[in-house]
């Protein structure tokens, strides 16, 4: 049963969350007043949780340095910020820090349960690899084809992180995400022109109907996701593009910017900006390039 640590010093914020929360029977929901509170929860083994929740305004301990202390004794369990208006530069630190995702207040009622299914999906998945995998040196290059089948999406991305046994916990965890977000864009927003603002709704129904929809149809049906990556022990580069119709990258609004985090059609990229060193656009708009250096 995975454990959600929620961290925050509002009393009706944290009944707020968790009342989200409960609705996965699935998940035990524990509850932290402050950072302090939640890292000191750290030390008990029988309390570890598998992801925190956390608040970024909050005595004692903020989210930011919540984020620090977790990063350095717990790397590998996902941090998952809840944004509010005033405190986007905190989330910009938090997610270069080694945040693995967000979600903004206005939106936890659509969007908070199927982020934390998708940082703990990417924890299951790394931790897997990293007791499996050897370290190994060189150059490695891999190509892939993929149809537009979401189920796709998460193997891919273990098979691609397999190649980054030496790197650290919070770099394997912040590139899943990435190729995550990056994976989901071009097949379902490139290849299938579901546009994003369809999850605006209480739980994305319309979202995933259009997708389920578009999948088996003209024009639709025969376009594919291909996937150039190159590995080193120093370095990854992942080149992805689809068949869609592309957009303006000139036009999309920079998504690392304050004013933007709040808005659902920027979530993804905002992500991807955060967490890889070098991101570029073709100039049709339907392959991405990104790049991570290693650091450790």
């Amino acid at each position: 049963m995975p454990k959600i640590l929620v961290v925050d010093d509002s009393s009706v914020d944290r009944m707020l969350v968790g009342g989200l929360l409960g609705k996965e029977p699935a998940w035990q929901v524990e509850f932290a007043v402050d950072g302090k509170d939640g890292f000191d929860r750290l030390s008990d083994v029988a309390t570890t949780p598998d992801v925190i929740v956390t608040d970024l305004q909050m005595p004692k301990m903020d989210g930011l340095e919540l984020v620090r202390q977790v990063r350095k004794s717990h790397p590998l369990i996902p941090i998952v910020l809840i944004t509010s208006f005033g405190s986007e530069q905190i989330a910009i630190d938090a997610l270069r820090a080694g945040a693995t995702s967000y979600t903004p207040k206005t939106m936890l009622q659509s969007a908070l349960i199927q982020t934390i299914k998708q940082v703990l999906e990417m924890s299951n998945r790394m931790q897997h690899i990293v007791a499996e995998s050897e370290t190994s040196t060189g150059h490695i290059s891999r190509y892939y084809v993929l149809e537009n089948e979401s189920s796709m999406i998460g193997p891919t991305i273990e098979v691609l992180q397999e190649n980054l046994p030496s790197w650290s916990g919070r770099d394997r965890l912040q590139i899943g995400m990435a190729l995550d977000e990056a994976l989901v864009n071009a097949m379902h927003h490139g290849n299938l022109e579901v546009d994003s603002s369809l999850r605006d709704g209480e739980d994305g129904t319309r979202y995933y109907e259009e997708i389920q929809a578009r999948k088996d149809i003209e024009p639709y049906v025969n376009r594919r996701v291909r996937i150039e990556a190159e590995f080193s022990d120093k370095h990854i580069c992942v080149q992805i593009s689809d068949d869609g119709r592309g957009f303006d990258p000139k036009k999309v609004p920079d998504p690392t910017a304050e004013s933007n985090l709040h808005k659902v059609s920027g979530r993804g990229l905002f992500l991807i900006r955060s967490f890889m060193d070098q991101v570029a656009h073709n100039a049709a708009g339907n392959q991405i390039t990104m790049t991570k250096l290693r650091r450790d």
